[in-house]
């Protein structure tokens, strides 16, 4: 393998640029000469056809006057044959150039091998590589990168009886790169992280994280993906040091790893015993996941039950420096070790509604917002929303806001009126209304967003739900969002403007809201969403907890783990609990 690499890294200089093929041709209209010469040889033949007719008639005031209109005539209706002619040729060359272009051996390459690339066929995308090598194809940076990535994921793509495909995808794409360097065809992020795939399926995370750090020589920032081979080939291989210097680098790249990068990381702290490591970890698990899934709870549960987790810990400690602590860092975490000794013992329990643990009776807190951080965030959805949106409509809401302003809770109609319904229901929204209203201490209105289309057509042509529409426009409840525009944008603003619930049973999930960002927005939707579920007992409203479903430290030295559960709002969600099993004191 050393052999291997030491072949590939001389190679990997840094290319020219992309080629500019297109600039290459040369763009000719057709019929532009053609069309000036013309003008003049009929404008000249015109000429001619008129002194003929003057000769002939030149006493005649209507001969004088029908040879002007006759050559005026002439001359447009000759013009307009060949503008027509010369539309027509531009047409008919704009449609070939283009033909020709898709019927390219290039582009009909990148298709076949789009499609090898859809259907995971590694052994016919090879194929057609050799072939368009015999038949000296030009490969750019988009059909090597689809073979790359083929390779590299050959294990999980496609499988043979007759061949090793693994095998052959991983000979061959080392081949490829090598190839793609000397044809010198510049490389981007999707090179680089294909090839460190096929680094570290060979056993080799010295050599992905050799190409992670390469990628700056070619001004390509590093992303969460090209830092994973190295970073789960070293955890594989217990190797902490060279696992926590990935991380390092990526810190340095200001990239945030996520739960599968941490739980990697806290997996192989806890099997070689590096409990400050774990300790840490937990706390990064804390801001950036907040509720784990069952993979990494069984990590954590690992570390808990290992016998290197007995050990550490202190068994006497300054509570009063402990609660300072806490109170310093929001709530939730002191941050000063491992507290108390002895085995652990761990519990998968539940809250109760207050917030109190059913295992060990320690009650959660509830993690104030920072106001700061609100009026920051706010901001940054103003200035998002303005960009995907039309900007004048969206400052209309906003100044639509600011009239009818301030409300105690907005309401997701569209979600809320299709919520265990096949249509949408005003009977089921009005309902909602009527629950909100009874819920606010001033008992106002709550704010309802509806697309224009829910106002306009469908069950909003039925009488009574116009009546109720009517009634909640007259009293500045109801907001009909335009046509084109994404209402989520439209219901969040407006809770986050005036810090009130949100009623939706959205998820919030989507690429949209991944723009928010992973560390605020979590923390204001926890503490502002209100869900909704329906049965035979009819409409029930699930509030926000009075404690933050997050992880929690303890000043008693305890911790608390929420897990991710399914979303079912009547299932209680599961606690990891893990508490000393024997006593421990503190000054």
């Amino acid at each position: 393998m050393t052999t291997l690499r030491s072949s590939l890294m001389p190679s990997l200089v840094k290319t020219s640029p992309f080629f500019s093929y297109f600039t290459k041709i040369p763009w000719i209209f057709p019929g532009q000469n053609t069309f000036r010469a013309s003008l003049q040889v009929h404008s000249r033949r015109s000429t001619v056809f008129s002194k003929n007719i003057l000769k002939c008639s030149c006493n005649s005031y209507f001969s004088i006057h029908a040879a002007r209109y006759l050559c005026t005539v002439a001359l447009a209706s000759t013009s307009s044959v060949h503008e027509s002619s010369a539309s027509s040729t531009d047409k008919i060359s704009n449609r070939s150039r283009k033909k020709a272009l898709k019927e390219s051996p290039e582009r009909v390459l990148k298709h076949k091998l789009d499609m090898c690339s859809k259907n995971g066929q590694v052994v016919e995308a090879l194929q057609l590589y050799d072939e368009a090598r015999s038949n000296g194809i030009k490969l750019e940076q988009h059909h090597y990168n689809v073979l790359l990535y083929l390779c590299s994921s050959s294990s999980s793509l496609e499988t043979s009886e007759d061949i090793d495909v693994l095998s052959v995808g991983l000979s061959r794409g080392f081949e490829i790169f090598q190839q793609m360097m000397t044809d010198k065809v510049s490389p981007n992020e999707a090179t680089f992280t294909s090839v460190a795939r096929l680094a570290t399926a060979r056993d080799d995370p010295e050599m992905a994280f050799s190409l992670v750090k390469q990628m700056k020589d070619y001004d390509i920032a590093p992303r969460l993906r090209s830092y994973g081979p190295a970073l789960f080939g070293f955890c594989r291989k217990l190797m902490p040091q060279e696992a926590y210097e990935v991380d390092s680098h990526m810190a340095a790249a200001e990239v945030q790893p996520e739960e599968p990068e941490l739980s990697a990381l806290l997996k192989l702290s806890s099997d070689v015993k590096k409990a400050d490591k774990v300790y840490e970890l937990l706390l990064r698990l804390r801001r950036t996941v907040r509720q784990v899934s069952e993979p990494t709870a069984k990590v954590i549960e690992d570390w808990f039950n290992s016998e290197c987790a007995a050990d550490v810990g202190v068994k006497r400690w300054d509570v009063n420096e402990v609660r300072e602590g806490i109170v310093k860092r929001g709530g939730g975490w002191h941050g000063q070790g491992w507290l108390g000794s002895g085995k652990w013992r761990l519990v998968r329990t539940v809250m109760d509604d207050s917030g109190v643990c059913q295992s060990c009776g320690q009650k959660l807190v509830c993690i104030d917002i920072d106001p700061k951080e609100t009026e920051n965030f706010a901001a940054s959805l103003t200035k998002l929303a303005c960009e995907r949106e039309v900007k004048a409509e969206f400052n209309r809401f906003q100044e639509w806001l600011e009239r009818h302003g301030p409300f105690d809770a907005v309401i997701d109609g569209a979600n809320v009126g299709l919520i265990n319904q096949h249509h949408f229901s005003f009977i089921q929204l009005k309902r909602v209304v009527y629950q909100m209203r009874q819920l606010s201490p001033t008992k106002r209105m709550p704010l309802i967003i509806l697309h224009r289309s829910r106002v306009t057509g469908g069950p909003a042509l039925n009488p009574n739900n116009k009546r109720l529409i009517e009634s909640w426009k007259d009293c500045g409840a109801l907001y009909a969002t335009p046509h084109g525009s994404n209402d989520d944008w439209y219901w969040l603003y407006a809770a986050v403007r005036f810090k009130c619930f949100l009623l939706t049973n959205d998820k919030m999930r989507d690429h949209l809201f991944q723009l928010l960002g992973n560390n605020f927005f979590p923390q204001w939707k926890e503490k502002h969403q209100i869900q909704m579920s329906v049965s035979r007992d009819g409409l029930k409203l699930h509030m926000p907890p009075p404690y933050s479903v997050v992880i929690q430290e303890c000043e008693n030295g305890s911790w608390h783990i929420p897990t991710a559960t399914d979303d079912d709002l009547e299932t209680p969600k599961q606690w990891l609990c893990a508490t000393r099993a024997t006593d421990t004191s503190s000054n």
